[in-house]
């Protein structure tokens, strides 16, 4: 989809699949090939690019793993309950002696075995042990967890904060990571904002969403200034940000007399898709600009925070070479009908009641996708398939909770 397109004068009666308008967006994303060294207590959330080995072994020592006394396995053989070895308690580890040691001590030198102090009975300044023990008995070997130069993650693995408990313990103090993908965000709207609106004026609120959401997806966001519906200023605008991973655009992208986004991006480069059936938000337009992807996203609130999210989310992921994760969801009975239309993929808001052990979903009612509230009102999203005519009440559906996590 190439040059200038007749959306105005057609409007939308073809609408691009919701998968195949993803999969168009993502054949124009590559993978930045960006790093930056980190200190691991600071490399939660972030994607290894390099492979990491441990430093040292885990534990460094070999440690008792039960309470007890240490011993030379030689000096318990043979004994019992009948005939107990008698060793002397001190903590010189010659001959013929005992340690007193807890779980996870280091062993002291020459020990061999632990005997657990149950199996033990104090007798003056001796020790009876009550059973023999054989050499590494209720002993945790040295490196017994991780060994020196063992590999614990690849590139591409998405650290977890267990996980840099275990590289600290392992001797790594940096990590080389993916740079944050980069996401220029710039609203758009001659009525916009950002404070004390006038007549006929809206404070801007979809770039601020859409660039919250960006970092918390892990990119890094480029907050602009709102450009007004002219098209050399939206040129402009869009052609100062292709050095970005991302390109986002907000408002503008249905087929008004001002919406000349999706005209600009064609004409700078190519349409990859302009509008997609999905509800709310199908006025949705991609494209590529210079190799870089640009994602036009409806002005309409919640419209716009349902694309960014489908597109914005994966196209982010992609560039910066990271998994794209499945929301938490949960399963609820619906407490209302859900409507849909046929053939297009519905984001139907619900909100989540808990009770005796499950989960109820009840569906925020609203005027259309400029409500706002019913985003902040809802606690996730039941994604209607192209092929349902609605959800009846009473049964039982998965709801997303799109911002609980990236």
């Amino acid at each position: 989809m190439t040059g200038t397109h007749d959306r105005r004068r057609a409007g939308f009666k073809e609408r691009t699949r919701v998968a195949e308008a993803r999969a168009r967006l993502l054949d124009a994303v590559a993978p930045h090939d960006r790093s930056e060294s980190v200190a691991v207590a600071d490399a939660a959330g972030r994607t290894l690019a390099a492979p990491v080995a441990a430093a040292r072994d885990v534990p460094g020592y070999e440690r008792a793993a039960m309470d007890g006394y240490a011993v030379r396995a030689a000096d318990t053989f043979g004994a019992s309950e009948r005939d107990p070895a008698v060793l002397r308690a001190d903590e010189s580890m010659a001959p013929e002696t005992a340690v007193r040691v807890h779980t996870g001590s280091e062993l002291p030198e020459g020990a061999d075995a632990v005997v657990m102090v149950e199996r033990v009975e104090a007798v003056g300044p001796d020790v009876e042990v009550l059973d023999s023990v054989a050499v590494g008995e209720n002993v945790g070997a040295k490196d017994e967890d991780v060994a020196a130069g063992q590999h614990l993650h690849d590139a591409g693995h998405r650290l977890r904060p267990s996980d840099l408990g275990l590289l600290k313990a392992s001797g790594v103090r940096d990590v080389t990571v993916a740079d944050h993908p980069e996401v220029a965000v710039i609203p758009t709207g001659e009525e916009l904002v950002q404070a004390d609106p006038g007549p006929g004026e809206m404070v801007e609120t979809n770039g601020l969403t859409v660039s919250r959401l960006v970092e918390g997806w892990g990119g890094r966001a480029r907050y602009r200034d709102v450009v007004t519906d002219d098209a050399d200023a939206l040129r402009a605008a869009i052609e100062r940000d292709l050095d970005a991973d991302v390109v986002v655009t907000t408002g503008g992208s249905s087929v008004g007399e001002r919406d000349l986004t999706p005209d600009v991006v064609a004409e700078l480069g190519r349409l990859c898709f302009h509008g997609v059936a999905l509800k709310p938000g199908h006025p949705v337009a991609a494209g590529v600009v210079d190799d870089t992807p640009v994602v036009c996203l409806p002005g309409y609130p919640v419209a716009c925070i349902v694309n960014a999210v489908q597109f914005v989310r994966p196209a982010l992921k992609a560039a910066g070479g990271m998994p794209v994760p499945a929301f938490p969801a949960v399963d609820a009975e619906l407490s209302g009908k859900l409507r849909s239309e046929p053939g297009v993929r519905t984001y139907a808001r619900v909100s989540l009641d808990e009770r005796d052990g499950g989960y109820t979903a009840e569906p925020v009612h609203t005027s259309g996708s400029g409500v706002l509230s019913s985003v902040a009102l809802a606690d996730g999203w039941v994604v209607v398939p192209e092929s349902a005519e609605g959800i009846a009440a009473g049964e039982t559906v998965r709801v997303e909770q799109w911002e609980v996590r990236p």
